[in-house]
């Protein structure tokens, strides 16, 4: 079988498994499992095969003419690099994860055939972005997969919350995909083509006339589909659909559909200074501004939402800096720890039977409850944190080496102040994630404040918590906790699969993304010892203990008289939460999201709600006024014609003899005047 048979069956296998799932889905359910695992696992075994043909050697490119429109043709190609294959990979392989766990996740789920064949369906779309040579076949993808996250994040579409997250997904994306169409429309005028082989000969040779403008554009889809800053906002709410498909979102799918095409046509960008200054801003803000924001989080999908959000940024401020190897790096490295962290949560939410951080870290035995959960998610969270040897230790290195290399004038077209804001942006927020991730180890598994009864031996709050962890569910963790810990340090052997430039970390960088990680896992600590401390001295939901001012009070009402101590937290759910002594009073604004959401609720939201009221004013006031007004004048004639119809000859007789004298007398005065 041949390089490009094996190309087409890749995302046609999915397809025809997710067009199968859903005609057979009612009529056949026996058949739903195997084919919502098979197809997938079949296409991640050629992907692999395929990755290991091309061997990060010389693209290979087909196509055939798909129709002819008159004038930039539109063609049915083919590219497969080195980036290619492996992100084809990452998707098949996280892709199949996925499906297994759900077998086990949703097994009394009555809808699970309509969601297996939904992901099947988005594992192909975003295999047709990956392998395709074409930007219109791209955009099928693109637009493909948007529609089935607006499913998929409404497969609970029974409670508001995850009706609300779809639609806001669906809109915000689109909002940004509006500006991306225009901006493939003007790169193919200018370059005279859609094939990304032609696009990058032409960018080469010069042949680019309005390359910030087309920069910009693509940029407002990228920044849509990739959830960066400002139209990020939907993602953090997406973690309303089921956790295996937030795991698909965040590691493999639709939010690395922006990072990867900008991998792709990376020279497009380069073309121009201020759009990769833009692109190292928005970078900045976006990681920055998520760490903080997981910082502030109890829901613990929330806080993996936002992690995701500021590890994007991490991958879009190498692109800035003009290293799509490392971007890519980090690409592949969080897909895997970060698909495993979603699934862990899954399982720690199934034992837990509750979402809220606050609330696992009451609860006794509860890591002893999910061992398996536990100890692979600290495995993906020292990923996360870029603790070496763990996988994001390499690839987040690579980000860092890349901006200060750029930085420091060694990236030829690369702004010097791109490189700083990258840089800098970087450094912080792997304070910040080192923070996040410790918060969330400590309040989900580690000894100390458990108020709460044990779980163990308490009823479950909900009928999932009465069934163990199904076995495949932590098996899939197990198998994904092996490239968290191992793939990093295929960063040697990559560089000859991408650019050829090496993601070996640097000792600058090294020295400083390791240290300024540990500052943060270390203050966290000692935040959470703090508190809890301060906290025990209260237990929740008891009187207090000291006899004197404070007795005969609950733990809120003595926490709202010591503010000093804790701060303005009285209406907090768990005042030992670190989160609150580190962000002081920043946290309220970080729980928020830095209230983006009522910013645009100002924004569009207000004037959109207020020109729909205005219209509909205007439509029952004064256009329905008109056609109101346009059937009454003939009906009020009628009447009038009406009344005159009485039936009797005499008067019908009369009338006519009157008409004629009126027009005998008018046709006399009429000539008598013209003489």
């Amino acid at each position: 079988m041949n390089t490009t048979t094996l190309a087409v069956l890749v995302p046609l296998l999915p397809f025809l498994g997710a067009l199968a799932g859903l005609l057979l889905g009612r009529t056949a359910p026996a058949f739903v499992r195997p084919l919502a695992v098979l197809p997938v696992l079949a296409a991640a075994v050629l992907a692999v095969l395929l990755a290991v043909r091309q061997g990060g050697g010389a693209a290979v490119d087909a196509s055939t003419r798909l129709t002819p429109t008159g004038s930039v043709p539109v063609d049915l190609a083919l590219h497969l690099d080195g980036f290619a294959v492996l992100v084809a990979v990452l998707v098949t392989v996280v892709s199949l994860c996925v499906q297994l766990y759900s077998t086990g996740y949703l097994r009394d789920d009555p809808r699970y055939p309509s969601y297996a064949a939904l992901v099947s369906l988005f594992t192909s779309a975003m295999l047709l972005v990956v392998y395709s040579g074409d930007l219109m076949v791209l955009l099928v993808g693109w637009e493909v997969m948007g529609i089935c996250s607006y499913f998929l994040i409404g497969h609970y579409w029974e409670t508001p919350e995850a009706r609300a997250a779809s639609l806001k997904a669906f809109l915000v994306t689109k909002l940004g995909d509006v500006p991306f169409l225009f901006g493939l429309f003007a790169l193919a005028a200018d370059t005279g083509s859609f094939r990304v082989t032609e696009i990058l000969r032409a960018v080469s040779h010069g042949g680019l006339d309005h390359p910030t403008l087309i920069a910009l554009l693509l940029l407002a889809g990228v920044a849509g589909k990739s959830a960066q800053f400002p139209l990020h906002t939907w993602l953090p709410d997406a973690m309303a659909g089921p956790t295996p498909v937030s795991a698909l979102i965040h590691a493999a799918t639709m939010v690395a559909a922006g990072v990867y095409f900008v991998a792709r046509l990376l020279p497009v960008f380069t073309a121009s200074a201020a759009a990769l200054v833009v692109l190292a801003v928005m970078a900045a803000l976006t990681m920055t501004g998520s760490a903080l924001a997981a910082l502030a989080q109890d829901d613990i999908k929330r806080v993996l939402a936002y992690s995701t959000v500021g590890q994007l940024g991490y991958m879009t401020g190498a692109l800035a800096v003009g290293d799509r190897g490392a971007a890519v790096f980090h690409l592949l490295s969080h897909g895997a720890f970060k698909a495993l962290l979603f699934l862990a949560a899954g399982v720690v939410i199934h034992a837990a039977g509750t979402n809220s951080l606050a609330a696992m870290s009451r609860m006794p035995g509860l890591r002893a409850r999910i061992p398996d959960a536990f100890w692979t998610m600290t495995v993906a969270l020292l990923a996360l944190a870029a603790i070496p040897p763990f996988s994001g230790f390499f690839s987040k290195e690579a980000v860092l080496g890349a901006a200060e290399h750029a930085a420091t004038g060694d990236a030829a077209g690369v702004p010097g102040a791109a490189g700083w804001i990258v840089l800098v942006a970087g450094l912080v927020t792997a304070v910040l994630t080192g923070a996040y991730a410790t918060r969330l180890w400590l309040l989900v598994g580690a000894p100390g404040r458990r108020t709460g009864p044990d779980p163990a031996k308490a009823e479950p709050a909900t009928t999932e918590t009465h069934h163990p962890t199904p076995v495949v569910m932590n098996v899939i963790l197990w198998v994904l906790a092996v490239p968290s810990l191992l793939f990093g340090l295929t960063a040697g052997v990559l560089p000859d699969w991408f650019d050829s430039r090496s993601l070996t970390p640097t000792l600058t960088t090294s020295v400083l993304g390791t240290g300024v990680a540990l500052v943060g896992v270390v203050l966290t600590y000692g935040a959470w010892r703090h508190t809890v401390a301060l906290a025990a001295q209260y237990p929740l939901g008891a009187v207090t203990a000291d006899p004197g001012a404070d007795s005969g009070r609950t733990e809120a009402e003595a926490i709202a008289s010591h503010a000093a101590v804790y701060g303005d937290i009285s209406g907090a759910a768990d005042p030992a939460d670190p989160g609150r002594l580190l962000l002081g009073p920043l946290h309220r604004h970080a729980a928020a999201g830095f209230h983006l959401d009522a910013v645009y609720a100002a924004l569009f939201e207000r004037p959109v709600r207020a020109a729909a009221v205005l219209v509909r004013f205007l439509d029952a006031a004064v256009v329905d006024t008109y056609v109101r007004g346009a059937a009454a004048g003939p009906k009020l004639l009628g009447a009038a014609v009406r009344r005159a119809q009485t039936g009797n000859t005499q008067t019908y007789l009369g009338a006519l003899l009157a008409g004629s004298v009126v027009l005998a007398v008018a046709a006399v005065l009429y000539a008598a005047a013209g003489a």
